[in-house]
């Protein structure tokens, strides 16, 4: 091999690893972004914002990211908190944001799916409340 295919190969291997390294760190700048957001929201008692910021931080799915957990139990949070104080509706619109995003997040796998079980069940479960409203 002469050496100028040896320099074209080393240089498109940087190029690729820089832009690899460019678009995880851009991904995760946006999701932590979006779960500050979701932070901002969540005190202000602003419910769509909160289960927007934490949604979108979800989408921004990095595996092994510990924000993706910590988003993901705001919106069981979320949910639960409006179960207990008998707002079926919102309730509902938190959980099925929370399982929605895993399958968003879809792939070579799904990951979430302990998360997407545990929605499947308060899902089942709340949706015959909300028609007795």
């Amino acid at each position: 091999m002469n050496e100028q295919v040896k320099s074209i190969i080393v240089n498109g291997t940087v190029i690729i690893l820089i832009s690899l390294l460019l678009f995880v760190a851009g991904t995760w700048w946006r999701m932590n972004n979006q779960f500050n957001q979701g932070e901002a929201a969540l005190s202000r008692g602003d419910f769509p914002g909160a289960v927007a910021g934490f949604e979108a931080s979800l989408h921004m799915y990095i595996p092994f990211n510990p924000t993706i957990e910590k988003a993901a139990e705001k919106l069981w949070q979320i949910g639960e908190t409006n179960e207990r104080q008998g707002d079926v509706n919102r309730a509902l619109i938190a959980y099925r944001s929370l399982r929605s995003s895993f399958y968003a997040d879809h792939w070579l796998v799904t990951p979430g799916i302990a998360w997407i079980e545990k929605c499947d069940k308060k899902i089942t479960a709340l949706i015959p409340l909300q028609h007795e409203r």
